[in-house]
């Protein structure tokens, strides 16, 4: 069964994209997959400390909730990320998962001496993002960051949907269609997961 990660980077426990990922998963269960939900906040999990320990077997030193959600990385078929914007970013909690990956990117170009350029994706990303503003390069820089992170992961960014206009708590249940359009993005990765690559 095609096992997607969702991935929860919002600090908020019921926030706008929390929502929004919640009906992406729905969409990819009700299409036959199997969802793990991953909270970003309730872990604990210290930023990258830049030790590089990870030299040795491309995986993190730290011995902390990072290192399940690091087997989970490498076992699963397809990602769901969503995170609100923070200061045109993503939030901390999200930039800390993202920053403990250097261990993969050491496992990947280091130790096993991948190539960075021209490389197929094995698997697929779904990105969600919310944030305040109207801004028309609101989504620039968090597109690139999300972009490299999912490649460390053998994942290509396969669609994003990014909302602005959406800050308080609740906003998103004001746009019923940006929630069915998050059920029908966790619907057609989970499709186009089990369709293969």
């Amino acid at each position: 069964m095609t096992l997607l990660l969702a991935i929860y980077g919002s600090p908020r426990q019921d926030g706008n994209t929390a929502h929004l990922l919640d009906h992406a998963a729905q969409g990819a269960l009700d299409a036959g997959a199997q969802v793990r939900p991953i909270r970003l906040r309730d872990l604990r999990m210290a930023p990258c400390l830049e030790i590089y320990g990870c030299k040795a077997a491309g995986r993190c030193v730290i011995k902390d909730d990072f290192q399940d959600v690091y087997d989970l990385l490498l076992a699963c078929d397809g990602i769901m990320l969503a995170s609100p914007i923070f200061f045109y970013s993503v939030s901390a909690h999200t930039k800390i998962l993202i920053d403990r990956c250097q261990a993969l990117w050491v496992k990947k170009h280091v130790l096993e001496k991948a190539e960075s350029r021209g490389q197929l994706h094995r698997r697929k990303g779904l990105f969600i993002s919310v944030g305040a503003t109207q801004g028309p390069r609101l989504f620039d820089g968090t597109l690139l960051t999300v972009r490299y992170f999912l490649s460390v992961l053998d994942t290509a960014l396969w669609r994003t949907l990014l909302y602005r206009g959406i800050d308080a708590a609740g906003d998103i249940d004001r746009r019923p269609d940006y929630l069915q359009e998050a059920y029908q993005a966790g619907q057609e990765l989970a499709r186009a997961l089990q369709q293969g690559p």
